[in-house]
């Protein structure tokens, strides 16, 4: 998978901007703040109709105009897919699908894959569980539409649980009803999200250990609140009969996957209270670079790879390890300069020098 071309319309600082990219290595090379970024950021939303960055579509807009456009032609093995995107400044989007009006944003998925590694990407190993739940939600999500129908059906239960737990007069029945909508979703959420933390221990073992020349061992844990995962369902309907007069008490469901986690370990170390910022790294590193595998794994073909200004942040044996990695995977860069990449660009490389939201010849 890698895409062909690239259009952008009135898209943060682009009016316009038409082009196409090589196969393998992409370089998106000049000073702070001139829109490079900005370019990775449309191919992300046309992954996944979202920012990596806010929440606000409208912020993606060109500050003198009232919609954005971004377009990707993704090459596959099969057959190519173009996916258009035009974002409104109401906070609506149209997205079309080789012309093909989607009428859900769930059917996007997985038409275009990619893996973004960015600085802010240490948040998942420093922030709260939510961040890591977002992570193996988007993850999941471009992987199987139905783990995204079921994440959605999930919240939507979960929603309604707790507007009836906020009213404090609650009618046992109704919770009874949505107590087993609950753990009929959250189970499949769950059994999903063990099965990916599998994947990642499967691929991270080995490629951490080429990130740390062999001096590291990683692993990944779950944290359920639900305690018998050989039998979710049942254990976690039990769960939310026996917390509902806490529940509503608080006014909120206090078990279930919207309050699960998971745990980094270097060397049995959480690498979130303990782990040196290098290492934070590394585990970051390998969890986007399992992802790849992942991908490869369940779809034959590996996912477009986007790298974010990280290889100034990254010592040399991390930075290494990416570059003589990427050989087969379509790799779009951003840099302030290519000097640590000249080892590693061949002919069938293309840089694209960017300046005010313009690619200079």
């Amino acid at each position: 998978m890698y895409i062909k071309k690239i259009q952008i319309l009135n898209y943060r600082n682009y009016k316009s901007l038409n082009i196409t990219l090589g196969k393998n290595v992409n370089v998106f090379m000049g000073d702070n703040a001139q829109g490079k970024t900005n370019i990775l950021e449309a191919i992300y939303y046309c992954a996944f109709a979202k920012s990596h960055r806010t929440s606000k579509d409208k912020e993606l807009i060109n500050w003198n105009s009232d919609s954005a456009y971004v377009s990707v032609l993704v090459g596959k093995d099969r057959l190519d897919k173009t996916i258009d995107i035009n974002i409104l400044k109401d906070g609506r989007k149209a997205i079309k699908i080789n012309k093909i009006k989607a009428s859900k944003i769930g059917e996007l998925f997985g038409n275009f894959n990619v893996v973004m590694f960015s600085p802010e990407d240490l948040r998942i190993i420093k922030d709260s569980p939510g961040v890591r739940r977002k992570f193996i939600d988007m993850e999941l999500c471009q992987l199987d539409s139905k783990y995204y129908y079921n994440l959605v059906q999930y919240n939507k239960v979960l929603n309604e649980r707790n507007i009836v737990l906020k009213n404090r007069r609650v009618d046992k029945d109704i919770l009874d009803i949505y107590d087993i909508q609950l753990a009929g979703f959250g189970k499949n959420i769950i059994r999903d999200r063990l099965n990916y933390i599998n994947k990642l221990n499967f691929f991270g073992k080995n490629i951490h250990k080429d990130i740390s020349s062999g001096k590291e061992d990683i692993e990944f844990k779950y944290i359920s609140t639900v305690k018998d995962l050989n039998n979710i369902e049942n254990n976690f309907y039990d769960l939310l009969k026996r917390n509902r007069d806490k529940d509503i008490e608080k006014g909120s469901t206090s078990v279930g996957p919207h309050r699960d986690d998971f745990t980094i370990l270097i060397n049995d170390i959480d690498t979130k209270s303990f782990g040196s910022q290098g290492q934070q790294r590394s585990a970051v590193l390998t969890m986007k670079f399992s992802s790849l595998r992942i991908i490869k794994e369940l779809t034959s073909e590996f996912p477009v790879l986007l790298l974010d200004d990280v290889l100034s942040e990254l010592d040399f044996s991390r930075k290494r390890y990416i570059l003589s990695t990427i050989g087969e995977i379509q790799t779009i860069i951003t840099c302030t300069g290519i000097e640590d990449l000249t080892n590693y660009l061949d002919s069938s490389s293309k840089v694209f020098k960017v300046k005010d939201g313009q690619i200079l010849n």
